[in-house]
């Protein structure tokens, strides 16, 4: 079975992941297709498949060669992002894309327009699989498991292939920054992984953002209209006095490659109490503490203001940038590099304006960067995947794999 009858199969399965749930998975509808994914692990021939009760997979390709090369592992999450509905997923498949706009919903006239999604220009005479116009499609991850199990049937099928021994994870909660916390990477085997959870076919990334998540509080003080002069304090006031001190162009909407910015993500408020709730990000780790020692430094002038505990301030770090961890075995993006020159694929390397597993996996001894999946428009109701770029990515993995074979490792 292919990897794009394998994905179409995975969509119809809702994973959809929740913020702040307090347990892993986040929500139970992804044990379904964990379950799912350890019955057909076990039915192609991968060795000791197990799935705990957590919904992580864990497998086994056996190596079939002397040399002992590093155990691999391919990583790929199972959760959809929260943002927006994984249910009922509608998947329909545009054969030979002209470079038209694409109407996804005759009903609800919802079209993907050419004119605002220049990457379709990239996939003429590709077959794309796209969403009914009414929910996300799933392609971030599910096309990157349904592209490992393809590899793993081919390498099951084909026992004649040298290969070292592949170790297969997939993960849940990913999409709410919880995919690595139980991850056990002893466990797990391998000595380098990649995870298979990145955009368009070539992309391969191994730098991103520091990452941290601030809530601020703010309590205020109600009291009648009628009599507030020198007494009301609006702690919905505050929160846009808060927000106003952050730098206006340092926003996602208003930046691109290495530069970080503040993002408020969540806004909640009345007059006695209100909440902001944001997310941090900067490459460089040293701006990345500048950035949160600004957001300190703003509680505190606003409590010198008021008067202490009127901002409350939480800030937790995420993850870090994993390039200080691969950086030791940059032959994993050597091999890629070589892999994609071998197929004709333009590499596509640039840092991630994000995460993955593979960040945080990183810092817990597995160094792990990132594979595209062939996907675009990931978190929303255009994503869109192509057939043939997901039939690429499985021959990516694969001839990576053979090069992990002929690689003279000991030159390290």
């Amino acid at each position: 079975m292919s990897a794009a009858e394998k994905f179409l199969r995975y969509v119809t399965y809702d994973t959809q992941s929740a913020e702040d749930a307090g347990q892993i998975p986040s929500t139970d509808k992804q044990l379904v297709l964990a379950g799912q994914l350890a019955k057909e692990l076990t039915e192609l021939g991968v060795q000791d498949v197990t799935v705990d009760d957590h919904g992580y997979v864990f497998g086994t390709i056996p190596a079939n060669i002397e040399k002992k090369v590093p155990v691999l592992g391919l990583i790929a999450h199972m959760d959809t992002a929260p943002v927006v509905s994984g249910k009922d997923v509608k998947p329909q498949i545009i054969e030979h894309y002209d470079g038209s706009d694409i109407i996804l919903n005759h009903q609800l006239n919802i079209s993907m327009k050419a004119e605002e999604y220049p990457c379709l220009s990239h996939y003429v005479g590709n077959d794309l699989i796209v969403t009914d116009g009414t929910t996300l499609l799933g392609a971030d991850d599910k096309a990157g498991i349904a592209e490992i199990m393809a590899l793993a049937e081919y390498l099951t099928t084909n026992p004649d292939i040298p290969h070292g021994t592949i170790k297969i994870g997939f993960t849940p909660d990913e999409e709410v920054g919880h995919g690595a916390d139980l991850f056990d990477v002893k466990s797990f085997g391998a000595d380098v992984a990649y995870t298979v959870d990145g955009g368009p076919l070539g992309e391969l990334e191994y730098e991103n953002f520091n990452a941290a998540s601030a809530k601020v509080f703010f309590k205020g003080f109600s009291i009648h209209t009628g009599s507030a002069k020198g007494k009301m304090v609006n702690a919905s006031h505050l929160a846009m006095e808060f927000h106003s001190m952050l730098p206006a162009a340092e926003t996602p909407a208003h930046t691109e490659g290495y530069e970080g910015f503040y993002h408020l993500n969540h806004i909640s408020g009345e007059v006695e109490t209100a909440q902001l709730d944001y997310i941090i990000r900067d490459h460089d780790k040293d701006l990345f503490e500048k950035r949160k020692e600004l957001f300190q430094k703003i509680a505190g002038y606003l409590n010198g203001k008021y008067g202490e505990g009127t901002v409350r301030l939480d800030i937790k770090d995420t993850y870090y940038n994993m390039k200080e961890k691969i950086k030791p075995h940059m032959y994993l993006i050597d091999l890629a590099k070589e892999a994609m020159a071998d197929m004709g694929i333009e590499p596509i390397i640039s840092p991630i304006r994000g995460g993955t597993d593979g960040c945080r996996l990183s810092y817990k001894g597995l160094p792990c960067p990132n594979l595209g999946t062939g996907g675009e428009n990931f978190h929303g109701k255009y994503e869109f995947i192509s057939i043939q770029s997901m039939e690429k990515t499985v021959e990516l993995l694969a001839c990576i794999v053979k090069k992990f074979v002929s690689y003279e490792f000991n030159k390290e």
